[in-house]
């Protein structure tokens, strides 16, 4: 396969640049992947879509603050974007900066942080914070919010609550896992009043989730790692459902790809890092629904849903997602996707 078969086209001013006026007011794209049947609902209706059999199963990640600005001893500007902490004073990040510095050289942050450059690794610059014992209180005070390079506004108070789900609670991510942002407490509440159960697992967006495919030969394209953690009540939670005739209900491509990691050789709880890179022709062994967001052309998350619905599917819901004018990306609307038995 190639890269150019995972394109589109999209008008500019489709692309959402804020949230709806509430979570749960965006509009939902239904699609069996079966039939490529579609259907035009609202996102409150994926509550009477999803039986009390199933399994649904939220990713509770907790986007920190990792963009920074600051500058070099030299004066040059720099902004920096926390990739992930590694300690209570380390983390990897990105940096904008017109000459990369060296190992051992300073940045000051903020004014008043001073951060020294103890490691690179290509693209990534391994970061040591002077006097800090808690990198997440830093850059909960000193940081903004990583809002996707596609949104052209600087981040106000409205995007630290938009930009985080309700059921947000481990931080280290660096992208909202985006699907979640559709549901409030109320909806997740009916859910469990009809008797649908709901677990979780943890996957820590890395800024890699916005990093364009640069090989037009998709085999040799090499996923950028992401922490995931699969604890043992969601695995028993998905053999319940299993057993009960219920099906997994993943909300993200971030939980399915760590339900899919953990199920390898058979699912089993545990954590580590997630590099799976999921294309058409892939095995999927735990989900069978997802709710998702609308993908960047040429993604590897345009990849995802192409194996789990169909290319041919995909592709034609998205084309009349354009037509009937969704919403697309991180603020955008969503698909309820039932997934494609191997043909």
């Amino acid at each position: 396969m190639k890269l150019e078969d995972f394109d589109y086209a999209l008008p500019p001013e489709l692309i959402a640049q804020t949230p709806a006026r509430e979570r749960t007011a965006s509009r939902l794209l239904h699609l069996d992947g079966e039939s490529g049947e579609l259907r035009d609902l609202q996102f409150p209706d994926v509550a009477s879509l999803i039986s009390p059999l199933d399994l649904v199963v939220l990713n509770d990640t907790r986007v920190i603050k990792a963009r920074l600005h600051g500058r070099k001893t030299t004066g040059g500007k720099v902004e920096i974007l926390v990739e992930r902490v590694v300690a209570a004073d380390e983390v990897w990040a990105q940096m904008k900066v017109s000459h990369p510095p060296r190992r051992g050289e300073a940045i000051v942050l903020a004014d008043t942080l001073v951060a020294t450059v103890v490691e690179r690794d290509g693209g990534f610059f391994r970061l040591k914070f002077d006097n800090c014992d808690d990198v997440f209180a830093l850059l909960e005070a000193h940081g903004a919010v990583p809002l996707p390079p596609y949104i052209d506004h600087t981040p106000d108070a409205s995007d630290e609550a938009r930009y985080q789900t309700v059921y947000a609670r481990e931080p280290g991510a660096v992208a909202a896992p985006t699907a979640g942002l559709h549901f409030d407490d109320a909806l997740l509440d009916r859910l469990r009043a009809q008797g649908t159960a709901i677990a979780y697992v943890t996957l820590h967006v890395g800024a890699g989730t916005f990093q364009p495919v640069r090989t037009d030969d998709l085999a040799s394209h090499q996923m950028h790692g992401e922490w995931y953690s699969v604890p043992q009540e969601t695995v028993d939670a998905i053999a319940a459902a299993k057993r009960r005739g219920g099906r997994v209900v993943a909300v993200g491509t971030t939980t399915l790809r760590a339900l899919e990691t953990a199920a390898a050789s058979g699912i089993r709880a545990g954590a580590g890092e997630s590099k799976l890179f999921i294309m058409p022709g892939y095995e999927f062994r735990v989900v069978e629904r997802l709710v998702t967001n609308f993908h960047l052309p040429k993604s590897t998350l345009l990849m995802l849903v192409s194996a789990f619905a169909g290319s041919d599917n995909i592709r034609a819901a998205y084309r009349h997602a354009v037509e009937a004018r969704y919403r697309f990306y991180s603020y955008g609307d969503a698909m309820l996707i039932e997934k494609r038995t191997p043909r």
